[in-house]
């Protein structure tokens, strides 16, 4: 067995470098021929699309709020089996999580898997604060190991040396590297974070430029020389799958692109064939599904399309009517209500199965984890599981179907989302590593079901 080894890369705050330095390094040591897997701490969407450009690997999430820690521990060692190295990319700052005890932080990950820690600390106000701010994270847990710090966006050569004086004065953390201040690296923003992989113009001219502004920063070798060897665990074998195909469609293009790589694995190893659409392009259904996954993602930047693509909302409208199983999530719900406002106040006619629209607004309308508690019984489960996942989105809805039930009995005694027929939606996210049983219990329902009579043609 190969030898593997491991970092986190973690920072001391949003916005100070950590995905440039991550994607710079996944990118430049796939160059050098290795193979390198990504992982993002948190439940964020976006940069394991990242991750997967720069590696050519699927990129999985590491969340010890969501997922119980020895599925973390499993999930992590089954992705990284025949790894080189393996990158994470943290969250916020190192110890910033859920709340006061800090759940679900890039620190609590690191402890959980035992990985070291490469600290990015944002220099560009900083002199000898920067030793200071190294040594300070360095030490708030001794349960921690951070290998080695990266000083960025280093001014000019003056600062550099300021910065590198101070840190030689110290033990430990030591300095691996300078990385000097490069506005053209940037990648673009837009209201739910960074642009997604597949919405880049040029993806994978910004990796090159990644990939190059570590390596002349020695940042490559420093890291590589830095790491000890970390142990592998041997992984679990997968269950064996259940007979008969499941075939169940799955949203998957530009506006519907927020699914974790775990959920996919567990439906399948429930025994569900997942059978990729995309509601932009497709006027038909795949044929024969026995039930739809409709992700969440950016269907207010492609209203217009979603709308014009008439065929398909109105297929989609007769299958949950019909009472197959669907499960919608977020930017899914939205396209199943019967409009959709986008942020410049136009109206779009959607798939119309609830009563009610969704209105994009200026502001973030919700953000957070949330545990719940299903409130009826549905495809994902009998009243009374309790699932995990998380919630952030800029939309309202506006209106209430008189038809549906509560789906959701939240921690804090609210309720939410939308139950109708064999169909339930909400805005939350959930992450079926929280409860594997509600992935078997969707592939169930669905096994339940005739293939859907799609149309050909």
């Amino acid at each position: 067995m190969k030898p593997l080894r491991a970092v986190l890369v973690a920072g001391t705050s949003s916005g100070c470098g950590k995905t440039s330095v991550a994607l710079g390094l996944m990118a430049a040591l796939t160059r050098r021929g290795l193979v390198v897997q990504g992982f993002k701490t948190g439940p964020d969407f976006i940069d394991p699309g990242l991750h997967r450009l720069a590696t050519g690997r699927i990129s999985h999430n590491l969340d010890p709020w969501m997922v119980p820690s020895s599925s973390l521990t499993a999930l992590f060692h089954r992705a990284a089996q025949d790894a080189d190295i393996a990158i994470g990319e943290g969250a916020m700052g190192l110890f910033d999580g859920r709340g006061e005890d800090g759940a679900g932080s890039s620190a609590e990950v690191a402890r959980l898997l035992g990985l070291p820690i490469l600290l990015v600390i944002d220099a560009q106000a900083m002199g000898q604060s920067v030793a200071a701010v190294a040594q300070g994270f360095a030490g708030f847990d001794p349960r921690l190991h951070v290998i080695g710090v990266v000083a960025n966006r280093i001014g000019s050569t003056r600062h550099g040396h300021i910065i590198r004086q101070a840190m030689a004065a110290m033990r430990h953390p030591p300095l691996l590297g300078l990385l000097p201040r490069c506005p053209n690296l940037s990648l673009p923003c837009r209201h739910l974070g960074l642009v997604m992989a597949a919405d880049l113009p040029e993806p994978h001219r910004p990796l090159a430029a990644l990939a190059q502004w570590v390596e002349a920063a020695g940042l490559v070798e420093a890291l590589l020389t830095s790491l000890p060897p970390y142990p592998r665990a041997p992984v679990p074998s997968p269950l064996p799958r259940r007979p008969g195909p499941v075939r169940i469609g799955l949203a998957a293009d530009q506006a519907f692109c927020f699914t974790y790589a775990e959920n996919l694995r567990l439906l399948e190893e429930a025994g569900a064939q997942l059978v990729p659409f995309s509601p932009l392009a497709d006027h038909r259904l795949p044929p024969q599904l026995h039930g739809l996954y409709l992700a969440g993602g950016y269907p207010e930047l492609h209203a217009a399309a979603l709308a014009a693509n008439a065929s398909l909302r109105a297929e989609i409208a007769a299958l949950c009517r019909a009472g197959w199983p669907v499960w919608a999530e977020c930017g899914g719900m939205l396209y199943l209500l019967e409009e959709l406002v986008d942020g410049y106040g136009q109206a779009f006619p959607m798939v119309g199965f609830f009563q009610g629209r969704g209105i994009m607004e200026p502001r973030r309308q919700a953000l957070g984890y949330r545990e719940v508690r299903l409130a009826t019984n549905c495809p994902l489960g009998p009243a009374g599981t309790v699932a995990r996942g998380h919630e952030f989105h800029y939309s309202r809805v506006e209106g209430r179907d008189p038809e549906a039930r509560t789906l959701f009995v939240e921690d804090d005694g609210g309720d939410s989302g939308l139950f109708k027929g064999m169909c339930a939606a909400s805005y939350i996210h959930l992450h079926l590593g929280s409860n594997p049983s509600l992935a078997n219990h969707f592939v169930t329902a669905c096994r339940s079901m005739p293939p859907w009579p799609s149309p050909q043609g």
